[in-house]
């Protein structure tokens, strides 16, 4: 049987200027200048399509705005230097129809990244996926490690059933020059990986894992860095919630101070895994897929339920509770964005520190916990640490605990 395609539906007639407005308005994202430039380009934009006979519907798309930037480019020249909004100003517009519940075409065909080309590899990453449990993410990862050893090997005319203690040696000293010291370990721990799988598989019969030598990393080599209690709040105070940006910022910085979650964590976070009834919150460790349930503290829950009615945009593609606040809205994906944010307004705050990094909300609140007399035990399940002697690099900056138990200096 022939499966005929359902034709897409086509409003009408456009959205007008005045619903075009009003769908940003709800959204509460795109400023008064931005929306009259926007709406220049727009004006420009319609006027193009009905010149060379286009659907403005189906040019909405990164190709349709290259070739709109052409034309642009070629009819108006002494405005070459502002092309660069055509594309905010086209996603802008993609979001009315958004609205408006008329399915757009995709803005970009989504990047399949290519299977391995080798059996060894395509296995390799079968083990990794299946009996190993590595996300899809950590496979590639991996996968791109093996990949420049193999390509180290061939330079000497050599595959991996050839590959030998002084070849590996090799690779990982060069790697040492070119990588820090911590991605040379990484490095080195792929390669111990699928000297495993590869001794496992029967591919080659000299077990080469345990051989593998890579730079010493002192676990705690310097203390984990968090910020004194007073800081955190003048932080949380610092962001202005007038604004849905600032709402969904206070959110965000709230649930990472208080539960002491990482960026990986907080940013994973789907509407239906907050249960307003039961009164929980639902989180994901990032790096085990292993979840957890917190309870909703009513402080929390005001927040949230705040930036859920007045700052995330009513209509998103994603089911992630934060998400940008910029056209498309699509979910924070980075902990790089969380870093941006916590920098934007630790500076607003005047907080001077030497350590700005994602992580310091988790920090701050681990040393908090312990000046308060968190057991090390209820910590440790908190953080989800599976080596309960990982909390010593958090005793190290827990200051308030270390005074109060310190001893006199002997004469």
């Amino acid at each position: 049987m022939v499966t005929r395609s359902v034709k897409q539906p086509r409003p009408e007639c456009p959205p007008t200027v005045r619903a075009i407005v009003r769908a940003w308005h709800a959204d509460r994202s795109i400023s008064e200048s931005s929306a009259r430039q926007y709406l220049g380009w727009i004006s420009r934009f319609r006027c193009y399509c009905a010149q060379l006979g286009l659907c403005e519907l189906d040019e909405l798309t990164y190709e349709g705005a290259r070739r709109f930037r052409g034309w642009c480019a070629r009819t108006r020249r002494s405005e070459e230097g502002h092309i660069g909004n055509v594309s905010s100003s086209l996603r802008a517009l993609r979001r009315v129809y958004e609205v408006m519940g008329m399915r757009v075409p995709p803005w970009q065909p989504v990047e399949r990244r290519a299977p391995p080309t080798s059996a060894v590899l395509r296995d390799y990453a079968t083990h990794l996926a299946r009996h190993r449990g590595n996300p899809e993410a950590t496979v590639y990862k991996k996968l791109d490690h093996i990949g420049k050893l193999l390509d180290h090997l061939a330079a000497s005319g050599k595959s991996w059933r050839q590959m030998r203690l002084p070849d590996i040696d090799a690779f990982l000293i060069q790697c040492a020059h070119g990588y820090s010291r911590a991605t040379t370990a990484d490095v080195a721990s792929t390669v111990r990986s699928f000297a495993r799988f590869l001794l496992a598989s029967g591919r080659i019969g000299v077990d080469l894992a345990d051989a593998v030598i890579s730079p010493v990393q002192p676990k705690f080599e310097r203390p984990r860095r968090a910020w004194p209690w007073e800081d955190v709040q003048r932080l949380l105070r610092a962001v202005d919630t007038s604004t849905a940006r600032g709402l969904r910022d206070h959110a965000l910085l709230l649930m990472m101070s208080t539960y002491g979650l990482g960026a990986g964590e907080a940013i994973r976070l789907q509407l239906h895994d907050i249960d307003w009834n039961v009164g929980t919150l639902r989180m994901t460790r990032p790096k085990t897929g292993v979840s957890y349930v917190l309870p909703l503290l009513p402080a929390v829950g005001k927040v949230l339920a705040r930036y859920l009615r007045h700052g995330r945009p009513a209509s998103t593609p994603t089911r992630h509770v934060f998400v940008q606040a910029k056209v498309p809205f699509g979910a924070l994906t980075a902990s790089s964005a969380v870093r941006h944010i916590l920098v934007k307004h630790a500076k607003a705050a005047g907080i001077q520190a030497a350590y700005l990094g994602s992580h310091v909300l988790r920090h701050s609140n681990a040393a908090r916990q312990i000046d308060v007399g968190t057991q090390a035990r209820v910590l440790t399940e908190l953080l989800g640490h599976r080596d309960s002697q990982s909390l010593s690099a958090y005793v190290r900056i827990a200051t308030q605990s270390l005074r109060d138990v310190s001893l006199p200096v002997p004469r």
